[in-house]
């Protein structure tokens, strides 16, 4: 095997007794894997995440209160839910290919607009639309790479995609904080906006190219006979119910992290802003070691260990002082959530190989929908006089309730 131009020059391989024809127009794998990053990157950070170190500014702008900043949350997470549920229906790579450039397009149109957003509905209306484009990119471009890599027989190395989510979280923490003092109010966007376009761009133009033929055998059970086509079965409902407990746990800290860090510590402190960095520093390594952790003991063990860890992270904001528990958060968080998305996609093609991107897209929908609950829940308690902290209560339950459906979930169907 040799490369070069960033393409593979292969005749033939074999991969489960199966003849693979490569040719000059097969991108390498290393190619791949940074297009899709890179397009999670503008999506899922620089699209969505971001909001998350603005907020504390929006609302001192005054282009934000903190409630209105909760429902502009939650609009997006519907948004992403609906995103989601469009992908379900969009499942087959011809599909994917159609559908997947436009909403890449129209979500960094949407960060353009929002640096014209100076009322919180009209910041609402482009957040729903941003969600609506990254769900759809969400499920699509991971499932169109991890099916590219599987015909490639490397469907271990799909969680790598995820570092481009780990990066941009460290990218949006110093597009938000290094112009801070320059930008005012629904300005605060245009760093976001400019790095995207040529992130995008070239994102896309790699995963264009990527040529998927249909299996050469259709998988059959153990009598022969075609698979069942059902998504929820005895082997795959407890991944469904632990993966719902990991939407809405993961999504309190991941939104209000900062803005709690701002109403607990004093102005002077370093977590004000520094909260999100410490996400973003954790999040870095993330998809590496549980791609890695996965490979070596297994999705599901590692999967458990994973929502262990998710969970002392958000008991520590309830339990530890101030500082301590906003830096354990910010750190236990940040380094598990991206696992534990990467764990269960991985073992859900385990449990149903011939569903494919129609599982992912389901899990996703549902890890939107949950998502969605957790910044409404929020906006609702703090308009009955509770507090911040106190709505992390509810984060903390949820992942209790993901790990004990996660120790039911079987390595293989």
């Amino acid at each position: 095997m040799s490369q070069s131009s960033g393409y593979t020059r292969v005749a033939d391989c074999s991969i489960n007794n199966k003849k693979i024809i490569m040719t000059e127009k097969t991108p390498d794998l290393l190619r791949v894997i940074i297009a899709g990053a890179l397009v999670l990157l503008v999506v899922h950070t620089l699209g969505r995440f971001i909001y998350t170190p603005l907020l504390p500014w929006l609302v001192e702008d005054g282009l934000l209160t903190l409630k209105q900043g909760a429902d502009v949350a939650s609009w997006n997470y519907l948004g992403y839910l609906t995103g989601a549920l469009l992908a379900m229906r969009w499942h087959r790579v011809a599909q994917i290919h159609k559908v997947l450039p436009w909403a890449l397009a129209i979500n960094v149109v949407c960060t353009l607009l929002q640096t014209q957003a100076e009322t919180a509905e009209t910041l609402s209306a482009l957040r729903l639309i941003n969600g609506i484009t990254n769900g759809i990119v969400f499920v699509q471009a991971p499932s169109l790479i991890l099916e590219w890599l599987a015909r490639h027989g490397r469907a271990t190395a799909s969680g790598l995609v995820y570092l481009g989510v780990g990066v941009g979280l460290l990218v949006s923490s110093a597009l938000v904080a290094v112009p801070a003092q320059w930008l005012q109010g629904a300005e605060r966007w245009w760093p976001a906006f400019l790095l995207s376009v040529p992130l995008a761009w070239w994102g896309w133009r790699q995963l264009a190219v990527l040529d998927i033929p249909p299996p050469l055998d259709l998988p059959t059970d153990s009598n022969g006979n075609a698979p069942s086509s059902r998504l929820l079965d005895r082997a795959s409902t407890p991944l469904f119910l632990s993966y719902a407990g990991a939407g809405l746990g993961y999504i309190l800290p991941m939104t209000f992290l900062p803005m709690l860090a701002s109403l607990q510590l004093e102005p002077s402190s370093f977590l004000v802003d520094g909260s999100w960095l410490l996400v973003a520093l954790a999040t870095l390594p993330a998809p590496w070691v549980w791609n890695k952790l996965g490979a070596r003991i297994g999705d599901a063990l590692a999967l458990r260990l994973n929502y262990i860890l998710q969970l002392l992270g958000v008991l520590a904001v309830l339990l530890l002082p101030a500082a301590w528990g906003v830096v354990l958060c910010a750190l236990l968080v940040g380094g598990t959530f991206l696992g534990t998305v990467l764990l269960t996609q991985r073992l859900a093609r385990t449990l149903h190989p011939h569903q494919g991107p129609r599982l992912s897209a389901a899990l996703v929908a549902l890890y939107g929908f949950t998502q969605l609950t957790g910044p409404w829940l929020t906006a609702q308690w703090l308009a009955a006089s509770g507090t911040l902290q106190g709505a992390f209560w509810l984060g903390a339950g949820a992942l209790l309730w993901g790990l004990i459906w996660a120790l039911l979930v079987p390595e293989k169907s």
